[in-house]
This record gives structure tokens, sequence and C-alpha cells, in this order.
């Protein structure tokens, strides 16, 4: 039998124009590789190695000072003056100071309880803390159940107030900012803030309150996150990875050596005195916290970080809500940096070092480089090379240095390192998201003050698989395609394939595992689904 070829099902007029084309591409690729392409891929080459290297020698720094904390540093208790809270037979609970809980919430139906009750649950004199529940509900089914959760409180004894307001004007932000203008709050001298799914354990006021009282110097003292839900997903799991690095290893550093780190926004106790001599809340950007941070540190306020305190949350395990936290997280703080670089350089109360330490490392290298470095060079440069062969990347830069930073980061979630392939593919992935959010944030472009309530599921996942879906939800593509991340996929797709046939190397295992990374959570399949009511 005869073998078929193209011409036998295409006319020889189609055949020649299809052949011109790819001879006209060929031609045009030709003459611009070596006088363009080469040369701006050598250039991106250079400089995402010079992040890379600045991110490695940030990475290695904090590995060397975590280690010497934990072998020399001594516990918080060592180096802060700490004793436990004592009766006063004289004084009475006059002795202890006035503590208020702050719980801002928005139509958070399935966690509203758990929040509430936990706050209600603090072991504290009943007459020396206040509970204030900011509601910004829009919906008034959850504003009228989170109000008779407060009076049910209120019924057993507890000082409980049910705050709300005719708008949501700066979001978080503006609700604490309102709470903290209540006569009653005038009283008080330090505010313990808990967003709507977190849930302190009962002696938390017992184990952080004496060093704010003990040693007049520290201004915010932060505790330690601990997921309920870090098993519910794989998602769920790389998040945890992430942010343990984080709390572990970055907050533990920056309390040890310059006594700043973010505040995370939760889990933590401020003095209200420091707090109000920052200028208080301030809706300017999506990270409020870190906004406050930044400006009580400027004052010469002290931080402290209570690794050993750890309050239970809940992640986002669907990725329509992690992809809106991450953006915010992402945003704002290149945003801040836009606002605050000049006013951090022209401040006269902090030394030179913090400074450096602030807009160098806290800023530049984790909350820049980090995200575009990770994004641009190990999903669109080193890619690009395959084609472009003329271009090498040193070995030490394409394998060491990321291996390096890689282990480095999964110190802080040692069950999880069988995972460590995993988390790599999802950390870059996610890295296009943030790249995208830090540069809104930097431009300040139309999303840089984009707030979106991160979901939380709480048991409602549990409910709603225990009962029979009379049908199938849905499919709304608006929800569920990220053409973004499928346009990278696609990319990594054809490299991979190039590099099959043309390529020198075995490159494309990563680039079709990247490439299949990409297509998954381009396509919305990852984390936690969520059938419609």
């Amino acid at each position: 039998m005869d073998r078929f070829t193209s011409t036998t099902f295409l006319p020889d007029s189609f055949q020649g124009a299809r052949d011109d084309i790819s001879m006209q591409l060929g031609i045009i690729w030709a003459q611009i590789k070596a006088p363009l392409i080469v040369p701006l891929l050598r250039l991106s080459v250079v400089l995402c190695l010079i992040m890379s290297l600045l991110l490695f020698i940030e990475r290695v720094y904090m590995g060397v000072v975590i280690v010497l904390v934990k072998l020399f540093g001594g516990k918080p208790h060592k180096r802060y003056n700490w004793e436990p809270m004592k009766d006063d037979v004289e004084l009475g609970n006059s002795a202890y100071p006035m503590v208020l809980v702050q719980i801002p919430m928005y139509n958070e139906r399935e966690v509203y309880q758990l929040s509430i009750g936990a706050a209600c649950g603090l072991s504290w004199p009943s007459d020396r803390i206040i509970i204030q529940v900011l509601d910004d509900s829009t919906d008034p089914t959850i504003k009228d159940l989170v109000e008779l959760e407060c009076q049910r409180w209120a019924s057993k004894g507890i000082n409980i107030n049910y705050e709300i307001r005719d708008n949501r004007k700066g979001y978080k932000a503006g609700a604490l900012k309102e709470g903290m203008k209540h006569s009653y709050v005038k009283q008080c001298d330090y505010v313990a803030i808990f967003d709507a799914d977190f849930q302190p354990e009962p002696d938390f006021l017992w184990r952080t309150i004496p060093f704010l009282v003990q040693n007049p110097q520290l201004a915010l003292v932060q505790s330690r996150w601990k997921f309920v839900n870090s098993d519910e997903c794989l998602m769920t799991r790389m998040q945890e990875m992430s942010l343990d690095y984080h709390f572990t290893v970055e907050q533990e550093v920056g309390s040890s050596t310059y006594a700043f780190f973010g505040f995370n926004g939760t889990a933590g106790v401020w003095r209200i005195a420091a707090l109000n001599e920052a200028g208080g809340w301030k809706d300017r950007t999506t990270v409020e916290d870190m906004d406050l941070a930044v400006r009580a540190s400027l004052k010469g306020w002290k931080f402290l970080y209570l690794g050993s305190v750890k309050v239970k949350n809940e992640l986002p395990s669907t990725l329509k809500a992690y992809r809106y936290q991450q953006h915010r997280w992402s945003c704002g703080p290149a945003n801040l940096f836009r606002k605050m670089v000049l006013e951090i350089i022209r401040n006269k109360k902090v030394t030179l070092w913090k400074k450096v330490h602030v807009i160098y490392s806290f800023f530049f290298v984790r909350k820049i480089i980090a995200h575009i470095n990770t994004f641009v060079f190990y999903c669109i440069v080193l890619p690009a090379t395959v084609v472009v062969p003329e271009v090498a990347v040193p070995k030490w830069g394409a394998v060491y240095i990321p291996s390096i930073i890689t282990l480095l980061n999964a110190v802080g979630t040692p069950r999880s390192l069988h995972l460590l392939v995993f988390w790599i593919l999802f950390e870059n992935v996610m890295s296009l998201h943030r790249t995208k959010a830090t540069i809104i944030g930097l431009l300040e472009a139309s999303r840089s003050n984009e707030w979106i309530v991160t979901e939380k599921l709480g048991d409602a996942l549990k409910a709603k698989a225990s009962t029979k879906a009379p049908r199938r939800p849905r499919f709304r593509i608006g929800e569920r395609l990220h053409l973004l991340e499928l346009g990278v996929g696609a990319y990594l797709f054809f490299i991979g394939c190039y590099d099959v046939f043309f390529g020198k190397n075995h490159f494309y295992i990563f680039l079709y595992m990247q490439a299949m990374a990409f297509f998954i959570m381009g396509f919305g399949y990852v984390g936690t689904f969520v059938p419609n009511s």
C-alpha cells in the first residue's frame, strides 16, 4: 500500500503556502535571533542570576542566624523580662491591665461562633477584659446571627460589645480604626486582635501580656499560627510548608536581630500607646498590619515573636480564596514599599543598619525579588535558553542555588519533605500570580487596593458533603479557567517538545512537569471544591 503524505490530503497550493509560511518564519527568526534575542536573553540571565544570588545570600544569612539563635540566643524569657502575673491583695484585680480583644469579621457565617467563643473563653479577670466584635457583614441574616451570639455571651456575664458601621470604608483597617474610637477603649492598655477564624487558647493573655507589662520598650507580641486544616488537601499542605518557614525562620530572625518583623494582622497583642504613637490604623494599602508595624518600628518600638504560643486558624482551601489572599499579600507589601521607602530613609530615630534591614531584606529581597525572580527566571528565562542554545546558564545558577534555597525553605516543615517536588511546582505556578500582583503594587495600578476577604469554610464542607446534592453544580468557565497560567503552561510544553527533538539535555522532564502544574491550576483543578448550595 502506498505511503500517505500531506500531499495526499492537501492540494499543492495549500502545501506550498504552508511551506512558504514556515520558511518566512524561519528567516525572520534567523534575522532577529543574533542581534536581538540573544543579547536580550543574556541580559535577562545576568539579571536573574544577580537576583538569585541576593535571594541565596538572604536565605543563608537567615539560616545561620536561626541556628545561632537556637544554640546561643536563649528563649524570649531570657532575652526579656518575664514573670507570671500575680495577685495583689491590696489592689485586687486593678493590678491587672485592661485588655481589649478585637474580632473584625465580614460575612463569617461558618466561623463566627468559633472565634467569638474562643475570645470569650480567654482566661483573664472578667472586669479587666473587653471583647469587641467589629461586624462589617453585608448579609443581614449573618449580622443577626453574630449579634445573637454576642448577646448569648453577654447573658453569661462576658463584657462583650457588638459594633457595626454604616459603610465598609477602609475595610479591615477602617473597622479596627473605628473600634478604637469607642469611649470604653480609653481605659484599655493593650489590644489583642484575632481574625474571625482564629481560636486562641485560654492562657493566651497570661503568656503574652507579661512581656508587654514588664518591658516598656515592646510594642507588639506576635504569636504563631497553627493550621487546623493543613491536611485537608495537597494545596493546604503546600501552604503549610511556606508559612511554617515564614514563622520558624523569618519572624524569629527578625525578632532576634532587629526586634522588627511584619505584624501578621492577627494573633498578636499591641500596646495601645505604641499603636497611637505610630498613627493608628491606615487603609492606604491592603496590608494595614505591615503598614502599622513599619511605622511603629520607625518610632523606635520593638517587637517580640513568641513561637511557643500557637493560635489555631484555617488555611484557605479553595483556589479562588487562595488566589485572592496571595494577590493581597503580594500587592500590598510592594505598594507599601513604594509609599514608605523615602520615609524610612529620612527617619532619624532608627539606626542605619535597621533601615538597611527593612528596605533591603524585609521589602526588596523578600517581598519583591523573591516573587519576580521565581517566575521570570525559572518559568520564562531558563526555559527560553533551550531554544537559544547560544545563551548558557551556569550550573550553579540553574541547579545548585535553587536547590539550596529550596532545602532551606523546607526546614520549617520536616513532615512534608516528601512533597518537596510538588511544593516547587506549586510555588512556581503561584509565582506568576504573585509577580503580577507585585508589579500592580509597585505601579499602584487599578487593583492595588483590591480587598476581598479570604473565604473560610469551617465545617461547611463536611455539612455539604453529608447531604446529597440534587444536581451537579454548573461549570462556570470564568471561575475555573485562568488564561495566564494556561498560556505559560503551553509555552513550557512547547519548549519541552523542542527539547525532546533538538535539545542536548534532559531539561524537558522539568518542563513537562512544570507545564502540567500550570495546566492543572489553569483549569482550576487544585484545592477543595465546594458544591453550590
